[in-house]
């Protein structure tokens, strides 16, 4: 019997022919503030997801390459192209480029390597990640993300991000949908669930945890996963809410941080280190850690703590 991974459940809430906007999600994680430093120059992020809408004129020029895993189009590798959505969804909230028309990603310039493991139903093989985790490790890639997962622990599924990571690259994934609002039950979906990957929950854009996460003591921090606005099949957006459209928001985060980390340190970092300059940008949102892990990823958190900081200094109310 064949074993299956799947997209999570995710709602599709409408779909619009034009937009022009930064979209909310992209402005809560303070993203356009880090801008003026970077927008992802030089970063590359794999998406391992259904394929991605190649024409898309806020994705067409980020696309450098891909391959595809499934059977779609009859096994061609070198056709990707998405006939679900889902994927060219999440590409838009990583990387949409800035060009005055449709929506913005966190890291507009970050370059994406579209690899699909999914088919036009949303569902996969194990054999099929794991072949599109090894071809990311392959063409030497930053970040690999991954908004799918299975309730099944797969121990080949694990080596290959072991080995990905162990090759410097960092692999984040989305928690899973199947939570219940309450952090007294815990909910396993993997590879979200492996300690190795940065596991992303989900939040409303008004800082209250999504009712459907995942809660377990594996989830390192939230971003906004509910009523977000991005690219969508045949040129067109859409608004999607799941624990699979925050996903993308973190892996465009660490596309900035990256850039940033190795211009400060003046060398390449380590997935510990760049996974320590990640928590350093989240803030607490007051819920328990099983549901927002360090809470929610903030690019300016650092800055706004040295302003406090600073600010207390010189009032002389700054107590150690």
């Amino acid at each position: 019997m064949e074993r299956k991974v799947r997209l999570f459940p995710y709602h599709l809430l409408a779909k619009v022919e034009e937009v022009t906007e930064v979209p909310k999600g992209v402005e809560m994680i303070q993203a356009p503030k880090v801008w003026e430093k970077t927008k992802g120059e030089g970063m590359t992020i794999a998406i391992l997801d259904t394929g991605c809408d190649l024409s898309h004129p806020d994705l067409k020029e980020r696309v450098i390459g891909g391959r595809n895993f499934t059977k779609d189009d009859q096994g061609n590798q070198e056709v990707y192209r998405d006939y679900n959505g889902h994927g060219t969804h999440v590409a838009g909230t990583m990387a949409a480029m800035q060009n005055q028309q449709g929506v913005v990603g966190v890291a507009p310039k970050a370059n994406l390597l579209i690899i699909k493991v999914l088919d036009k139903n949303g569902s996969g093989q194990y054999e099929w990640i794991i072949n599109g985790i090894n071809y990311a490790i392959e063409q030497k890639v930053d970040i690999i993300s991954m908004s799918l997962g299975g309730p099944e622990d797969v121990p080949e599924l694990h080596k290959a991000i072991q080995k990905a990571v162990e090759q410097n690259i960092l692999v984040v994934c989305a928690a899973g949908n199947e939570g219940d609002g309450r952090d007294t039950t815990n909910e396993f979906d993997y590879p979200g669930s492996y300690n190795e990957v940065i596991s992303v929950g989900a939040i409303g854009l008004d800082r209250n945890i999504s009712d459907f996460t995942n809660s377990n003591n594996e989830v390192d921090l939230v971003a906004p996963g509910e009523a977000i606005l991005s690219t969508y099949l045949n040129g067109k957006y859409a608004t999607l809410s799941g624990t699979s459209m925050a996903t993308p928001h973190v892996s465009g985060a660490l596309a900035l941080i990256k850039v940033l980390a190795n211009q400060s340190f003046e060398r390449e970092l380590t997935v510990p280190e760049l996974y320590a300059q990640l928590i350093k940008r989240t803030v607490p949102l007051g819920h328990s850690p099983k549901l927002e892990g360090n809470g929610l990823v903030y690019l300016t958190a650092m800055d706004y703590l040295t302003k406090v900081f600073n600010t207390d200094l010189k009032a002389g109310v700054l107590k150690i």
